[in-house]
């Protein structure tokens, strides 16, 4: 799975918003406690303020804030606010892709990878990650060592 910057960038936007508890945070702020370029941050924040997942107010006592329980924001509801769907096979969702012949296995292996990113990013909250209190699956399947070889 490719992890884009901008889903990093967003889900570490999430996190530190989630840490503070209440809002509002300045753009700058957050671009600057994340090390992460404030335009883009900027653009990225537009995404999760369109898709719902938090507010924004302008001027001196402006900023951002989650806009709901971080308790109630998943991993997996970032990144499809900022990138899409979790998997994707040439643009379009693996039930679309047609395969046939020797290729035709291909469609389920997909929806396996689907299934797998699901049990793992829409397990962890903000909550959870800002507290770092991964559930307990999670945790497991970060410390195996092969997870930890890049392939």
């Amino acid at each position: 799975m490719r992890i884009s910057a901008k889903t990093d960038y967003a889900v570490r936007a999430a996190a530190a918003l989630a840490a503070e508890g209440g809002g509002p945070i300045k753009g700058e702020t957050l671009a600057t406690s994340q090390g992460i370029p404030q335009k883009f941050l900027e653009n990225i924040l537009s995404d999760m303020r369109h898709a719902g997942l938090i507010r924004s107010q302008r001027g001196a006592d402006g900023g951002y804030w989650l806009a709901r329980s971080a308790e109630d924001i998943t991993v997996a509801d970032i990144i499809r606010a900022v990138d899409g769907p979790l998997a994707s096979v040439r643009g379009i969702p693996p039930e679309e892709a047609e395969y046939v012949g020797p290729a035709e296995a291909l469609r389920d292996v997909w929806f396996a990878v689907r299934a797998n990113t699901r049990a793992v990013v829409e397990q962890v909250t903000l909550a959870a990650l800002a507290a770092n209190d991964l559930p307990q699956p999670v945790r497991e399947l970060a410390r195996d060592p092969d997870a930890q070889i890049r392939r």
